[in-house]
């Protein structure tokens, strides 16, 4: 809780005082049974992560980066074969891409969802790619073939999944879901008819538990999600020094194991996250309302087949650093979630890739900026982040106005 009269963009402190107790008892377990890597809490974690996402397996690992790392490697992708993904994303994504030995491609992102572009992730295909002698799918910018598809869940949203798996049939690609944002939101699946949860579509999937997310560790923690028994047996393998069995060791591995403390903690608040989820839904339809009328925004679009989880909340703005500057003096916090694209970053300057090679990625990182999100947002609290957010507005509509005006005469 917050003793100021300030909105702060996530707390985290509220709901780990409404569970104090049942995460306390965690703590108690750990000591009483000196418990504190692997064990049944971890077990007992993954057993009902599995359940929440609808899939087979859940493999509890020491960070989203790891999880989509070792999902990569564990689905066959081999050192030098290319993972194509999206630039607007936070850099995890690549970095596990890359950290699996393989080399990231972008396709820019959607207009509305600011997820993968179907009609760019097709273009790239069809036309930024041949075929070698045996029938490979080679990028002719890198010259290597390409394996694979990372499709980001940003924000709590799916990506177009149908689409996106017509593709990688058509192509013969191995998808796999970087679902580190979007914990319980669902998708509706046109070819099969039915809902269906975030990390169920892929071969394997990937979720963060980083404290700030929809559910979230008190530390580091990630899981691997998937139906496929060998993908599991090679994720647990690699988490764990590369052994099956104690001192066995049938390949070099890392430890990525999750602590007990972190699984038990994360199990107790499992029980809690779909009704979590469907406050963030509430308020993110009350952010819908407040902000309707408002022309100089543009609200999160969620088509027919998404039901999002709002991980987080973002809107679209001309003067986006000076709607930031105004909130702050407001007391609200915000967040830029992200204010560089992968493809202009400097760690990547060697892909030589410039703001024109993704026009919609570059021009959607200078102008987002995220609003409070998170389960025990007021609605009186979402009422004084409209009502700043348009005094900012209307002051700098007034001002464009004025400035008009001026050149007129």
């Amino acid at each position: 809780m917050y003793a100021s009269n300030d909105i702060p963009f996530l707390d985290l402190v509220t709901p780990h005082m409404e569970l104090e107790e049942e995460l306390t008892a965690v703590f108690r377990r750990a000591l009483f049974t000196a418990g504190f890597v692997g064990g049944p809490m971890v077990e007992e974690f993954e057993q009902a992560f599995a359940a929440f996402c609808d899939t087979k397996s859940s493999v509890a690992l020491n960070s989203g980066t790891d999880a989509l790392r070792f999902a990569i490697m564990a689905c066959g992708i081999e050192p030098g074969n290319v993972v194509v993904t999206v630039p607007h994303t936070f850099i995890a994504t690549t970095e596990a891409i890359s950290q699996a030995g393989a080399i990231p491609e972008f396709v820019d992102i959607d207009e509305n969802t600011y997820n993968m572009s179907v009609e760019r992730l097709q273009e790239y295909l069809e036309q930024g790619c041949t075929r070698n002698g045996s029938g490979r799918l080679i990028s002719k910018r890198s010259q290597r073939p390409v394996a694979a598809i990372v499709p980001v869940h940003l924000y709590g949203q799916i990506a177009d999944m149908d689409s996106i798996l017509r593709l990688a049939n058509q192509y013969g690609l191995t998808v796999i879901e970087d679902a580190c944002q979007a914990h319980g939101a669902e998708y509706f699946s046109g070819k099969l008819n039915r809902w269906m949860k975030a990390g169920t579509m892929g071969r394997a999937a990937a979720f963060s538990f980083y404290p700030g997310k929809n559910l979230g560790a008190c530390g580091e923690a990630g899981a691997a999600v998937t139906d496929d028994p060998v993908i599991v047996a090679k994720i647990r393998m690699l988490r764990d020094h590369g052994q099956a069995k104690k001192y066995y060791h049938d390949i070099e591995g890392y430890n990525g194991r999750l602590d007990s403390i972190q699984a038990g903690l994360l199990h107790v608040k499992l029980a809690h996250l779909a009704a979590w989820n469907a406050q963030r839904r509430d308020r993110a339809a009350e952010y819908d309302r407040l902000l309707a009328g408002n022309d100089a925004v543009t609200c999160p679009y969620e088509p027919s087949w998404s039901r999002a989880v709002y991980h987080l909340y973002v809107i679209s703005t001309d003067d986006r650093d000076g709607m930031i500057r105004h909130l702050k003096e407001a007391g609200i916090g915000t967040g830029i979630h992200y204010p560089v694209p992968l493809h202009l970053q400097k760690a990547y300057a060697h892909m030589n890739y410039g703001p024109q090679d993704f026009p919609v990625a570059t021009r959607v990182a200078g102008r987002i900026v995220s609003l409070p999100m998170f389960p025990q947002l007021r609605a009186d609290q979402q009422a004084r982040v409209a009502d700043e957010i348009y005094a900012f507005t209307s002051k700098t509509a007034g001002s464009r106005e004025a400035s008009e005006k001026a050149v007129l005469s």
